[in-house]
């Protein structure tokens, strides 16, 4: 703590010159007012020494005033008061100046750890869609169209290639039934690039459904947030994530552009109902994989894009099963 100034009680004693002159002026004091033997008037001698009085009180006051002066022309003054229109100013200054994500950038960063790539092993089939996704998946890679499949353990021909997502953080995860469908072996890449053998604990044929558990799992495996649809609005943005001809994770965009739609297999098998119909690009190896709202959250699961023809190329109208339905398959409604 700072200390205060420390004054003395002792009277003040004159410099030693200042003494020198009053003991001179006392005794010209004490002698004759006479003139001197020219009859001049002795003067009495001048005080040189230093003395407080009238003048060094003035002297005082002067460089009081100009301290106060200087202290109003340089002291700073207060700053503006900040307004709402400088707040909106600054804000639009950031928004002009600065790149921010886009909304499904975002999204896609919240579901990317939830989803993972799903791979059956078996004999090869031999339907056209079969045979699509092996051209596609052979063209990603560089191959001839034609070219065999590789990445498949002696014994073992990959079958197809689809998108699965996490629902529970002890390796539940969600896909479609025709993904894994007559697999001998299925197996799951996780976001982390861990790699697991899968069993299918469940499906829900009448929404193409599959519920797989993964033998093996990451530590910090982060399930998705699932969202109810009863809100859902045509005109909606959303977002599909998933693995198109094994390219990925990939993320598409798009808006809700239907509710309760049905659908039929190309084949005629089977007729899907109560579906979302939505216009972000899905292709083969989409199936499976999560359509989410630009918060990150699953309303559905990518099953089915519309082929008038048989080339299996999408076309601007594609199906997902509602979370509803979907989570109901692992015996678990969210809602």
């Amino acid at each position: 703590m700072r200390r205060p100034a420390f004054y003395s009680r002792s009277p003040r004693t004159l410099p030693p010159a200042a003494e020198r002159a009053a003991d001179q002026a006392a005794d010209a004091a004490a002698a004759p007012d006479t003139a001197g033997a020219g009859g001049t008037v002795q003067q009495p001698p001048t005080r040189t020494g230093w003395q407080p009085g009238r003048k060094s009180f003035a002297l005082l006051l002067v460089l009081c005033a100009a301290l106060v002066t200087g202290g109003t022309v340089w002291w700073p003054r207060q700053g503006k008061a900040i307004t709402q229109k400088d707040i909106d100013a600054a804000v639009l200054r950031t928004m002009q100046t600065a790149s921010l994500p886009s909304p499904a950038a975002r999204a896609a960063d919240i579901i990317r750890p939830s989803v993972v790539r799903v791979v059956g092993y078996g004999p090869e089939k031999a339907t056209p869609e079969a045979k699509t996704q092996k051209r596609g998946r052979n063209m990603a890679k560089g191959k001839p169209p034609e070219a065999p499949l590789d990445g498949a353990a002696p014994g073992e021909v990959e079958r197809g290639v689809g998108t699965g997502v996490v629902i529970v953080d002890k390796g539940v995860i969600l896909t479609n039934l025709h993904v894994v469908a007559g697999s001998e072996k299925i197996k799951v890449t996780f976001a982390d690039g861990l790699e697991a053998v899968a069993v299918i604990t469940g499906v829900q044929p009448e929404n193409d459904l599959a519920v797989l558990q993964a033998q093996k799992i990451p530590d910090d495996l982060i399930p998705a947030a699932m969202r109810s649809t009863a809100d859902l609005r045509p005109g909606d943005q959303v977002a599909a994530v998933g693995f198109p001809f094994g390219i990925g994770p990939s993320v598409s965009a798009g808006v809700v552009s239907g509710l309760k739609r049905s659908f039929r297999s190309p084949e005629g098998k089977q007729e899907l109902g109560n579906l979302i119909q939505f216009d972000a690009a899905a292709n083969p190896g989409n199936s499976g994989g999560p359509l989410i709202n630009m918060d990150g959250e699953v309303l559905g699961i990518v099953t089915a894009i519309l082929n008038p023809t048989q080339q299996r190329t999408f076309i601007g109208i594609g199906f997902a099963v509602p979370i509803e339905n979907a989570a109901s398959a692992a015996g678990s409604p969210p809602f």
